[in-house]
């Protein structure tokens, strides 16, 4: 029996947060297939979560709390396992340690068995860029032949569920954002490799300071050993002074000039960067990082090529959902025919998105919304500097809008704030432009 069977076969555990995402109920599946006694409980009911429930439907050994919290789940048990961006100080996590119930995230429990199962981990972090760098480095990995997975806050992936596929000398690369690196500090346990991009104003709604959001994030190289590899961005070198990580960090060079990369922008030759640092740290060579980065075609949603229509190029930058996410694609495609932009709060500076908005863009789409409160204060900063813009309610009536507005060029779709309110998660808002923009008629 391996050591996570072992430690899971048996126990009673409490899964904090199902959700639609996919990855809860793949680790509600993990767990009863390791014979655990699962009881998984969230605020949404089960009429909400009906697609997420009816697949766990077969399993015996699962049981449901939906509709909200009962706080015996939290203190009669033998763990419980907290989704991200529950939020720590929450009543139940607070009734947990009250009872001295141990509480872990199922991305932190993957690294820890991973690691004991002779698997190196090469995490990322960053407020910008750790999407991008991870599938760089899970790409170039696989091009080069190694056997690599790609987990952490993958789209609709279980990573605890990995488990089972991971041999001794295999590569985990994990991309981390803050609320699952709670997780690694749960468990006192750092990536192998760390990579951390750079660390801006994000989820300041959530946050009380950049300091409480930088202490989640310094869980990627907190707990690191002598050998390990920490690779950090120029910006962080003053901030990492503080924290006297345990190993010296080093800034990526750049990007060879001659290395001709697929995806836009120099915030992506940034990336590429920190990818090739990470890849020399595995013993890659430059050939071999060079024919996986040059062969790298993006990830969507990502300042993704979705089609050219009536000479209009059509962007998707669905997970820009910071102001700094959409000046970055505004700098990378340099000049933009229509914007579609806007969304729910996240308490974030405007201004130099404004400023960026006045250089670069011909027509503004703002995407309203009765809880896009981001939007509202978007309009106030727009209106104050004098920039003309038109207002959707729905995305499918800017995307119209979008299209005959552009004669030629641009139509970027960048929204700079979250999406709830208009839509349930960013992945709809992601799926729904794909499908309204490949679905309109005309020359493609």
């Amino acid at each position: 029996m391996k050591a996570y069977e072992e430690f899971f076969k048996g126990k009673r555990i409490t899964l904090l947060g199902l959700g639609l995402l996919g990855r809860g109920v793949g680790d509600a599946e993990f767990l009863a297939q390791c014979g655990t006694n699962v009881l998984v409980t969230d605020t949404k009911t089960e009429e909400q979560l009906a697609e997420s429930v009816e697949r766990l439907r077969k399993y015996s050994n699962i049981t449901f709390h939906l509709g909200g919290h009962q706080k015996e789940d939290f203190t009669d048990t033998d763990l419980v396992i907290k989704a991200a961006g529950v939020r720590l100080d929450s009543p139940e996590i607070a009734a947990a340690h009250a009872a001295g119930v141990p509480v872990a995230m199922s991305t932190a429990l993957f690294a820890k068995y991973a690691m004991d199962a002779g698997a190196k981990i090469v995490g990322v972090t960053g407020t910008r860029g750790k999407t991008t760098v991870s599938h760089m480095i899970f790409h170039a990995l696989e091009k080069g032949g190694k056997r690599a997975h790609l987990g952490g806050n993958v789209r609709g992936v279980s990573t605890l569920a990995m488990l089972p596929q991971i041999q001794e000398g295999d590569i985990a690369v994990l991309e981390l954002d803050s609320w699952q690196l709670q997780g690694f500090g749960d468990l006192k346990i750092s990536p192998h490799i760390a990579v951390f991009t750079n660390l801006m104003p994000d989820h300041q709604n959530y946050y009380k300071s950049m300091d409480e959001y930088f202490a989640d994030k310094a869980n990627i190289f907190r707990f690191q050993h002598l050998g390990d590899v920490l690779i950090a961005g120029n910006g962080l070198t003053e901030r990492l002074q503080t924290p006297q990580p345990p190993v010296e960090a080093f800034v990526p060079e750049r990007l060879a000039k001659d290395w001709v990369l697929r995806v836009l922008g120099e915030h992506n030759r940034e990336n590429a960067a920190f990818a090739t640092a990470a890849l020399q740290a595995l013993g890659f060579s430059d050939e071999e990082i060079k024919k996986g980065l040059e062969s790298f075609e993006g990830v969507e949603g990502r300042l993704q090529f979705v089609r050219e229509l009536n000479g209009v190029k059509f962007y998707n930058d669905n997970n820009a959902t910071t102001p700094e996410a959409t000046i970055a694609a505004l700098r990378a495609v340099g000049s933009v025919g229509t914007l579609i932009v806007g969304g729910s709060e996240k308490d974030l500076a405007l201004e130099d998105l404004v400023s960026e908005i006045k250089n670069r863009v011909s027509n503004v789409i703002l995407l309203t919304h009765p809880n896009y409160k981001g939007s509202a204060r978007l309009a106030e900063s727009l209106d104050k500097a004098g920039i003309v813009y038109e207002e959707a309610h729905e995305l499918s009536a800017a995307v119209v809008s979008a299209l005959e507005k552009t004669k030629s060029g641009v139509v970027l779709f960048s929204p700079a704030f979250a999406s709830f309110g208009m839509f349930q998660n960013e992945y709809e808002r992601n799926d729904q432009f794909l499908e309204l923009v490949r679905r309109m008629g005309g020359a493609a």
